[in-house]
């Protein structure tokens, strides 16, 4: 893919989790949907037009070229066992990760965590002693892994907080304006439960690349979320109790 289509394809999500569709993004500039359409077709784009696309969107270009370079980058989403088992041994140190996995600065850090620079920086020499950030002058971090990791299911991380995570989590009535709960059972073929697994690892995909282009965003516009998945054989108890 060449660099101008990594550009737009960048771009292209970016609207994508602002929830704006080519519509309002014409609107928004004052054209119509189908010169719009054409302009991201086409991928002709001029430097004014593309200055215009991003304010109109809230960022700048610089941020989207940033974006970009980052997404090239293709980094790890899974982490050693010996970097799982660092992490679950110490709750502030894997709090400190999962902080610096989602963009936040050394201060925003400091805040959330209530850490003294003496503290700080003895975490993020343990995180880089375990290669998961690379540790630079004035407190300052880059990852080596992420935005986005996948926590190993049989994994140290997950064996010690499964059980809390799932308590907490569905511990609401998933009735607010950002939540959603979807429980369906039915009987299915093979075919279509494997299709549906598939529909749930794209899912889990794109959750991943909106993470991974928000992770920029100051933290002031986003806030944690989670998204469970889960698709198994499985027969209510109910249906125990009603058989002679």
């Amino acid at each position: 893919m060449s660099e101008c289509a990594r550009i737009i394809d960048v771009l292209k999500r970016s609207l994508k989790t602002r929830g704006l569709t080519y519509k309002d993004l014409a609107q928004r500039l004052s054209l119509s949907e189908s010169s719009v359409k054409r302009v991201f077709a086409a991928e002709t784009f001029t430097l004014e037009r593309l200055e215009n696309i991003c304010a109109a969107i809230g960022m700048t270009v610089t941020e989207l070229v940033q974006m970009t370079a980052k997404s090239n980058e293709a980094p790890n989403t899974l982490l050693t066992v010996e970097q799982e088992q660092l992490l679950a041994s110490n709750a502030r140190l894997l709090a400190c990760f999962y902080l610096l996995l989602n963009g936040h600065s050394a201060a925003e850090i400091a805040e959330r965590l209530e850490l003294n620079e003496r503290e700080q920086r003895a975490l993020y020499v343990k995180l880089d002693a375990a290669r998961l950030i690379e540790l630079l002058p004035r407190l300052k971090a880059r990852l080596r892994v992420g935005p986005v990791v996948t926590w190993r299911s049989d994994g140290p991380v997950h064996q010690l907080y499964e059980q809390q995570v799932k308590a907490e989590f569905l511990n609401a009535d998933f009735q607010a304006a950002e939540e959603a709960l979807h429980f369906r059972t039915a009987e299915l073929s093979e075919a279509s439960a494997r299709i549906l697994i598939r529909k749930l690892d794209r899912l889990a995909q794109e959750f991943a690349d909106f993470a991974a282009l928000d992770v920029h965003l100051p933290a002031k516009d986003k806030h944690s979320v989670a998204l469970m998945m889960a698709f198994r054989p499985w027969v209510f108890s109910m249906f125990e109790g009603l058989r002679r």
